[in-house]
């Protein structure tokens, strides 16, 4: 086996030993780091349903007030209602997330929990301190992440949910006067919840993962060639030229010229003592033939 394939050989195993621990090492970051970019979407998608409650509670539904409000109810003058709706069309772009604001006792009938997030729900109402919550949870799909903040009723619910007397009339002919209602001021009555399948980071890192891969060979194989390059150049190319000189020297031809020496590395002084030699042994036959 010559030189070059002896070298490539062995740089193909080190790199491939370097190769599978990075790539074993990488995943895992990879799908972690996926994770926590799921996540962060998943909390500005939080915020932007929380800046649409704002605006639907500041400036629309203050248009809709008074005595013409309590005779027509527009369900889009609800927060929940509204970024509900707003999400909906977020979803277009982002199908994979979902969003919720689960009510222990909802007006709308959609917004009724689920068992899981009513357990969210009621984690909130113990611990009053707790403004978000990250956590998974297993589905028919699959595990599912979601991230959840608490809805706290504030004074603007309480001129609907407070009591069913309190409550608009047009909005009882729609809901009835059964449901959301009864909340108190400051009362953790439900959840906001974004959920996301836990398959969209691992599909987000296995996509990562591919690229990393075909970069980190391009890479060793643009290394290969020219570490290869240069071996030929400084190493194979010179040894030859002594290889083929010392082949003329066995065969008796000590008249051949002598090699270029170029620099102070291990080949340059190798083919200076290699001129040497050939010299004194030019003298040396000379000297034989002389007596």
């Amino acid at each position: 086996m010559k030189l070059v394939a002896k070298f490539s050989l062995v740089f193909v195993i080190v790199f491939g030993i370097g190769f599978a621990a990075s790539a074993y090492l990488a995943h895992g970051f990879l799908q972690k780091n996926a994770t926590g970019e799921v996540i962060q979407n998943a909390r500005l998608m939080m915020q932007t349903a929380l800046a649409m409650r704002n605006y639907t509670t500041r400036q629309i539904a203050p248009l809709l007030s008074g005595e013409k409000f309590r005779q027509t109810f527009y369900p889009q003058t609800v927060p929940a209602y509204a970024a509900t709706e707003s999400f909906n069309y977020l979803r277009a772009k982002y199908p994979e997330y979902s969003y919720k604001e689960a009510t222990l006792n909802p007006t709308n009938p959609r917004d009724r929990p689920a068992d899981w997030e009513a357990d969210v729900i009621h984690i909130f109402r113990d611990n009053p301190a707790k403004k978000s919550l990250v956590g998974s949870r297993d589905t028919i799909a699959g595990t599912s992440w979601y991230l959840a903040q608490p809805i706290v009723a504030g004074e603007s619910c309480m001129e609907c949910h407070s009591t069913a007397a309190a409550a608009p009339p047009a909005m009882l002919a729609i809901y009835g006067g059964s449901n959301g209602f009864g909340w108190q001021l400051n009362e953790v009555v439900g959840a906001q919840i974004v959920s996301v399948p836990a398959s969209l980071p691992v599909e987000i890192a296995h996509r990562a993962f591919q690229n990393l891969l075909m970069d980190m060979c391009l890479v060793a194989l643009v290394t290969l060639i020219a570490v290869d390059l240069a071996l030929i150049l400084i190493v194979v190319r010179p040894v030859s030229k002594l290889s083929e000189m010392a082949d003329r020297i066995s065969k008796g031809e000590l008249d051949a010229p002598e090699l270029p020496v170029h620099g102070k590395d291990e080949i340059a002084v190798l083919a200076g003592s290699f001129d040497r030699m050939r010299i004194s042994m030019a003298k040396a036959m000379k000297m034989l033939e002389g007596e």
